[in-house]
């Protein structure tokens, strides 16, 4: 009867061990998808931030430039 008893509890401990592990691959699983689309959208977003700060920089040019240009024009006027 004690062993009966023992034996069942430890398949009931089994199955819910069982059921937590199934729960924890399912968790990995999703956790591995989200991980790999949140590095490619961190790629993205700095592909992205990269191309906007090359033209920040050609803007700053130009800008530079204009200012340049009215000054001398001011200067000459």
């Amino acid at each position: 009867m004690h062993n009966e008893n023992t034996r069942e509890l430890l398949v009931q401990e089994l199955q819910r061990l069982e059921g937590r592990v199934g729960e924890l691959v399912s968790v990995c699983a999703r956790l591995r998808s989200d991980n790999h689309s949140l590095r490619e959208r961190l790629e993205s977003v700095n592909t992205e931030r990269a191309s906007l700060l090359a033209k920040n920089e050609h803007v700053r040019g130009r800008v530079e430039a204009i200012i340049t240009r009215l000054k001398s024009l001011e200067e000459s006027a």
